[in-house]
Formats: C-alpha cells, sequence, structure tokens
C-alpha cells in the first residue's frame, strides 16, 4: 500500500494538468561534432600562424588561439604535433574525437584534411604553383609595390587627430580587442601606418568575412564579362537530386538574392550552430564547401528577408565557378583577374580539400593588401588608368539590400553600409567587415581608406564606424 501510494506521488510530480509529462530539450547532441570542429580550429590556426603568417609557437598560442574556448595544450607542449617539414599540424589523439589536421599547400595556404586522412594523403591536395608577378615590391612604388618615399603629411590633415585616432585603435578598454595595424590612405597616399608588436607589414592573417567582400568583386568581374548576370537563376543543380528537379523553388533564386544574402534558404550557420555544423564542417572539418550549400531548404520568398549566411555567398561562388569553365581557369581566376593587377602579391586565397574556394572567409593577407583592395574602390574601380570593375557593380556593392530596406540598410552586395540613424560619420562610407575585427572602411566624400586588422576574441565590439568618426577627424572637412 505504501509502494502504490509513493509511487503516485512521484507520478504527480512528472505530469503535466493534462496527465503528459513535460520534456526539455537540454542535451547537446551536436557535443562530439563540436569537439571535431573545434580541433579543426586548432589545427588551421595553428598551421596558418606557423607557416602563412611565420609566426612563433608562443604568437599563436597567445593571440591566433585566444578565440578558442579551451585551446588543447600549450606552446610548450600538448596533445598536438607540428611537422615543420611537411608543413601541417595535428590537433587531439585517436580516441571518440578523431585527430583533425591541416597541412600548408603552395599559394593557398592552409587546408583541412577530412577526419579519416593523415598526412600521408597531403599530397592529394590542391595546390597552385601560378609564378608571382615580376618584380621586386620593394623596388616598386606604392601602390602597385611597397616602395614609399619619406613626405610630410598633406596641410589638410590634422596631425595630432591623426594620432589621436591611432591611439583610439590600439589603446582599447579591453584586452579582447587587439588591433594588430592600422593602415590610413588619404588622397592614394598611406599617410599613416601602425604595426603592434611581433607583427609588420608582411604579416599575413586570416580576412574571415572580409573575404565576401573580394569574392564579390571576382564576382563582379564575371558579371562585367556577361558571363554572370545579376537577375539571373543561379542555375545550379540543387541536392538532394529529384525526379522532379524543374519544380524546385530554388531555381528562381538569382546572383543578387545571394549576394544580398536574402535567398530564403534554411538558417543553419546561426542559431548557436555555427561550429557544429553547416559551412563550419568545410571551415574546419574537411567537407565539401559546395555540397553542404546545395542542400538547403527553401523556407520563404526569395528576397524577403535578410539572413547573413556563409552559405550564400558560397554559392554565389560556385556559380562563378560554373560560368568561368575549367578547373584551371577558375583556380587561377582570383590572381589574374585581381589580385595580380593592383599587387596584392601577399594575399591567398584558400580553398577546400576539393579545390572550391572558401572565400566566404578563408583568405590570408596583410593590412598592406587590403589597402590596394579598398584604393580599387575609391578609385571607382579604375587601376592604373584601367578599369577593373564597372561603376555599376560598385553601385551596386553600396545599394542596401532589398530586405534590409527599414530596418538598417545596413547591408548591399556583401559590403556593410552605414547603419540607418547614424549621422556622426559620413553616409557614403561602407566596408568589408570580418570577424575578429578585420575592416577596410572606404569613403569616398572624404578620399579616405582605412583598413585596420585584429585577433579580437571573447565579446569583441570593436566598431569600424567609430573608428571611422575618430579618422574623419583628422580630415579638413573642406577638402
Amino acid at each position: 500500500m505504501k509502494r502504490s501510494m509513493m509511487s503516485a506521488a512521484i507520478l504527480s510530480l512528472v505530469l503535466s494538468a493534462d496527465g503528459f509529462a513535460q520534456q526539455a530539450e537540454n542535451y547537446d547532441y551536436w557535443a562530439p561534432q563540436r569537439a571535431m570542429v573545434q580541433r579543426g580550429q586548432q589545427a588551421v590556426f595553428m598551421c596558418n600562424g606557423l607557416f602563412t603568417s611565420q609566426r612563433t609557437l608562443e604568437q599563436v598560442f597567445s593571440q591566433e588561439l585566444a578565440f578558442l574556448r579551451a585551446p588543447i595544450g600549450t606552446a610548450l607542449g600538448g596533445d598536438y604535433h607540428v611537422d615543420y617539414e611537411r608543413r601541417a599540424v595535428e590537433v587531439g589523439t585517436p580516441g571518440a574525437v578523431p585527430v583533425m589536421r591541416a597541412a600548408f599547400r603552395d599559394g593557398i595556404g592552409c587546408i583541412i584534411l577530412a577526419p579519416d586522412q593523415t598526412l600521408a594523403d597531403i599530397d592529394e591536395l590542391p595546390e597552385l604553383t601560378l609564378p608571382l608577378p615580376a618584380g621586386d615590391p620593394a623596388q616598386i612604388p606604392w601602390p602597385d609595390g611597397d616602395l614609399i618615399e619619406p613626405q610630410p603629411l598633406p596641410a589638410s590633415i590634422d596631425a595630432g587627430a591623426l594620432q589621436a585616432a591611432s591611439d583610439w585603435a590600439f589603446n582599447r578598454p579591453t584586452p579582447e580587442q587587439d588591433t594588430l595595424s592600422l593602415i590610413v590612405v588619404y588622397q592614394g597616399q598611406i599617410i599613416h601606418e601602425r604595426y603592434a608588436d611581433g607583427i609588420d607589414m608582411d604579416t599575413r592573417t586570416r580576412t574571415w568575412s572580409t573575404a565576401k567582400s573580394i569574392a564579390s568583386t571576382l564576382i563582379g568581374m564575371t558579371v562585367d564579362q556577361g558571363l554572370m548576370a545579376l537577375d539571373e537563376p543561379l542555375g545550379l543543380d540543387w541536392l538532394p537530386q529529384s525526379g522532379s528537379a524543374g519544380s524546385d523553388p530554388r531555381r528562381d533564386i538569382t546572383l543578387r538574392h545571394a549576394l544580398n544574402m536574402s535567398t530564403g534558404l534554411e538558417s543553419i550557420d546561426n542559431g548557436g550552430m555555427e561550429y557544429a555544423t553547416g559551412s563550419g564542417l568545410s571551415y574546419w572539418a574537411g567537407s565539401s564547401s559546395v555540397q553542404g550549400a546545395l542542400a538547403r531548404a527553401q523556407i520563404r520568398e526569395p528576397g524577403t528577408r535578410w539572413d547573413y549566411e556563409n552559405y550564400d555567398t558560397l554559392l554565389a561562388i560556385y556559380a562563378m565557378k560554373l560560368a568561368l569553365g575549367g578547373e584551371n581557369t577558375y583556380a587561377e581566376f582570383p590572381r589574374k583577374a585581381l589580385l595580380d593587377r593592383i599587387g596584392m602579391r601577399n594575399t591567398l586565397v584558400s580553398t577546400d580539400r576539393f579545390g572550391d574556394f572558401i572565400l566566404s572567409s578563408q583568405v590570408y593577407t596583410n593590412a598592406r593588401d587590403l589597402a590596394r583592395f579598398g584604393l580599387l574602390y575609391l578609385n571607382n574601380g579604375v587601376w592604373d588608368g584601367e578599369r577593373l570593375i564597372s561603376e555599376d557593380w560598385i553601385e551596386f556593392s553600396r545599394t542596401p539590400a532589398p530586405a534590409t530596406v527599414g530596418r538598417g540598410s545596413q547591408y548591399g552586395g556583401q559590403w556593410w553600409l552605414v547603419p540607418e540613424g547614424r549621422d556622426d560619420i559620413p553616409a557614403d562610407a561602407y566596408s568589408t567587415n570580418g570577424n575578429r575585427g578585420q575592416y577596410t572602411v572606404v569613403v569616398p566624400s572624404h578620399d579616405l581608406v582605412i583598413v585596420r586588422r585584429g585577433l579580437d576574441y571573447g565579446r569583441q565590439g570593436f566598431s569600424q564606424w567609430d573608428l571611422t568618426r575618430e579618422v574623419v577627424k583628422a580630415v579638413n572637412q573642406g577638402n
């Protein structure tokens, strides 16, 4: 009798008023995959830090890996292995979570291997052996090269205000905002250049999503050539394949939708899943950057909602690959069409292990190359008297995506725009924006380009618009 009464009491505690047990979805079913992704992140960060950025293990652990919640090991050692001869890194030990590996490849940077691959598979990974342009950049005048003759500041620049802006960028109220470099270009000339300890003009670091603006530029070049069109469907074979492909609603998604982050496809890289699934698997775990992008479901009408997704950019990049035709043409296109033509010799555009560009994030470059990139836009697409990007494409890049109008108008064609209501900076400014504080800001009305590179971590919070406000204070408003 007592046992029956006790059972009834327990039952009453777990049943709701209508008689059904109340359950909460608390278990993280993705925990093993998150652990794999974190190992992959560390492998990529360490590999690029050592072999792309040419930094020491101490520097890698103190700055690159500060982004991770729980890095494995320390600069003194741990459950990782650096193979200096093969320019590769292995992170973790065999077990429930696989060992993750990344290897440096010439002309590309570090590529993450699949969990079932070993360093014996390195030779099968893509590489780019295209020679660099002729000439020594140290002997070629800026901006095509790095030769800069000392000269006084223009009379229209307030030296004190410029130094104050620089100090504002470097002397942050929190160590989590870690400025590596700052370049200010005025009227085409570098008027301020500053680097943190351990960083110099040759140091490459990851652009994160600043790469999206580079991707958009390359795509714009294919549009200018007539190989793609903004308002035509992407023309992709969507996954999963089915016998009714002709009725797939995704066939109506255009290039404009993808570049405006408004495809209407299912959101995967948000909601706490960005380091468990989605594009994170191609960034950090060796999966295809294309296959995952093609497999998202349509959940709303294209163009009706802005949703920042790496996969939208990757879809546009894959469409560009198909438009260019030919693996070699595609592999060499960023260098031949853009980078080599404007002196971006230090820039590596990385791929996944299948040879597809991860131009949504995985580019390594230095501050001067990003200053050149910004200067191309400041010059309205013209470089050394030759038009590389059409004015129409630059206008598209700077025009708010329709789905953002009235809701911030903060995003254009893979470029970020001054948010609505912000009146303390020039309204015509626009910017790249990458995680950990990667910004290239173009301010046409003030003839300015501002580049800030960072290795921010934690809550971050560095604002490129606040930096723009501070730099503009140094420029004579009458010029």
